[in-house]
């Protein structure tokens, strides 16, 4: 395409031209193949500029959801006790709040927009959760039903109580918030006084009084300890025996907490160093409960006691104290006989009086003549004739013991023999046609024995007095929802007389302490039951004990006629997998 001087020629020139004008056009279509980037230079998933690198979730989505489902886990929880303690079918609404809480969780996980998926986790998960607590609050009364507007009410004034903040200011109506309970006082003669009552409703602490009764008395506790100490009044209840902490409270409150209490059972507030006692009752979910207050002045202030005596809980028949067959038949015989003494043996707590109660309430109040003279007067019993001795008004045992055989008794129930009087009027009233029931400190029937010759009775009139000696303990027993099985091993088992051959397992309290049975609390233990041994005068232990011969003959003879002692009694309930074998030889060693 060029000339043969070498220069080219316009044949070239215009070729070239027209490349270029073809060319050009290509490239720019090129270039614009591709959108732009959007929003300028690219970045990683969420991070807050260009060329920085993020991660591929909402942070603050990923913790609400963390949020969500530790909530929905402890209310599944929360509701998985609280149905079986009310008695629910567990399983089945276990089942369906699962259920219920796993469809929201998959539909937050894949529902795109966030707002949506929060909504429908709101919805399938809060929806079981609404129905359970419909059936719940329907299957318990109105004193227990929550989140109701009144239980919301109630728990508001309760936390301002505890900051502080004084609840008179919310009007009458406080004194009815708080837990479901009246405390009602008394008066010296034993009557209501609502008027006590009206005295320290207005009080800043009577909301955290009215509080602590109610959780004991939910925990199944006998008794209320308020102990002073440097900083703070500590608080402790028992349950079955064992001394379980609750929460303490600050001196100022703590001093208020004991003034309710004493300003309730008619005690003198200004007095804080002699020891005094009094009483109120407590109305809840329509049963009343009675409790015991007494004051003990300490090196850090005023030491309280609150015995709580439900009649709801009483024994009302031998067959509930955990007494086989063979020894409840003789006990029954015992009571029944037309004269002679019966005396319960053990240390204090033992449950001495609760087996006289029921012994009594096993005869026919209406063929018998029975009256009881006790301190204090602790369970009602039908058509008995019951006297509550008042010491300040020099009344006594022995004095009440003088008129009350003046009144034709057929069965008569001492509380305790404390002195030699009551102990020589007693035997006397055996011996002269009366059926004597009574208790006397000892650790077994055979020690009772010397404890009635310390008061100062003769052995001929004991002998002649006593019909048996009903010696006692009280263990725990395991909680059937929590107990553990496990194999004994054969030095165990010799240790304690036991053939390895015929004992298969004991039982025992689960190990860890974390795990929250809602029977029992957790403490593996749920209600106590009785060991007992019983040691029947017959002719020739009479006439050992009228020669007052050594403890350990009458212990031979006593064994010859099948006596069994009370660890022997113990194991028994060991074996049965009732209580554990630590739990026995705690209260019988």
């Amino acid at each position: 395409m060029s000339r043969n001087d070498g220069i080219p020629s316009p044949t070239f020139f215009a070729g070239c031209a027209v490349c270029a004008l073809v060319a050009g056009p290509a490239r720019a279509l090129e270039a614009d193949r591709f959108p732009p980037i959007p929003g300028g230079e690219f970045h990683r998933g969420n991070a807050p500029g260009p060329g920085e690198g993020g991660y591929y979730f909402d942070p603050w989505l990923f913790g609400a959801a963390i949020v969500c489902l530790i909530l929905w886990m402890r209310a599944v929880g929360w509701a998985s006790g609280e149905g079986g303690r009310v008695g629910m079918r567990a399983r089945a609404w276990n089942t369906l709040l699962v259920a219920g809480g796993l469809a929201g969780f998959l539909a937050l996980l894949t529902r795109p927009p966030a707002a949506w998926g929060f909504l429908l986790l709101a919805l399938f998960a809060s929806g079981p959760f609404a129905l359970f607590l419909l059936a719940r609050n329907s299957a318990v009364p109105a004193s227990g039903r929550i989140l109701t507007p009144r239980h919301l009410k109630a728990a508001v004034v309760r936390r301002l109580a505890r900051w502080g903040i004084p609840v008179g200011l919310f009007g009458a109506e406080h004194a009815a918030l708080g837990s479901d309970i009246r405390l009602i006082g008394k008066s010296s003669t034993g009557r209501d006084d609502v008027d006590r009552s009206r005295q320290v409703e207005h009080s800043p602490a009577f909301v955290a009084a009215k509080d602590l009764v109610y959780d004991a008395i939910l925990r199944r506790a006998t008794d209320i300890h308020l102990e002073p100490r440097e900083n703070e009044l500590s608080a402790r209840i028992r349950i079955d025996g064992v001394m379980y902490p609750v929460g303490p409270f600050d001196r100022g409150r703590g001093e208020a907490l004991v003034n309710i209490f004493k300003v309730l059972g008619g005690m003198d507030i200004t007095d804080k160093r002699r020891a005094q006692d009094g009483s109120f009752r407590v109305e809840l979910a329509g049963r009343s409960i009675d409790v015991r207050a007494a004051t003990q002045g300490t090196r850090f202030g005023e030491k309280l006691t609150l015995r709580l005596l439900d009649q709801a809980q009483t024994v009302t028949r031998l067959s509930e104290l955990g007494m086989r067959q063979q020894l409840m038949d003789e006990v029954e015989a015992l009571v029944r006989r037309p004269h002679g003494m019966l005396l319960c043996c053990g240390p204090t707590g033992a449950g001495k009086s609760t087996t006289l109660h029921a012994a009594l309430r096993s005869l026919d109040a209406h063929q018998s003549n029975i009256i009881t003279v006790e301190d204090p007067v602790e369970f009602s019993i039908p058509d008995v004739n019951q006297i509550e001795i008042n010491t300040k008004a020099g009344q006594s045992f022995a004095t009440s013991l003088r008129n009350i055989l003046r009144q034709d008794p057929d069965v008569l129930m001492i509380g305790e023999i404390r002195d030699r009087e009551t102990a020589e009027i007693a035997c006397q009233a055996a011996n002269t046609g009366h059926m004597v029931l009574s208790t006397v400190h000892a650790n077994d029937t055979f020690t009772a024995l010397h404890r009635m010759q310390e008061l100062g009775t003769e052995p001929y009139v004991a002998a002649t007095a006593l019909s048996a000696i009903l010696g006692q303990r009280l263990a725990r027993r395991l909680c059937p929802d929590c107990k553990r099985a496990y194999r004994p091993d054969a030095e165990t088992l010799k240790k304690h007389g036991l053939p390895a051959e015929k004992v298969g397992e004991f039982h025992r309290p689960p190990e860890d302490p974390q795990s929250q049975c809602p029977r029992c609390g957790g403490t593996g233990f749920y209600g106590r039951i009785g060991i007992f041994e019983l040691l029947i005068v017959n002719d020739a232990i009479r006439e050992m004990i009228r020669n007052a011969a050594p403890l350990t003959e009458i212990r031979a003879e006593a064994r010859k006629n099948g006596m069994l002692s009370l660890k022997e009694e113990g194991l028994r309930h060991v074996v049965r997998g009732v209580t554990s074998l630590e739990e026995m030889l705690r209260v019988v060693q």
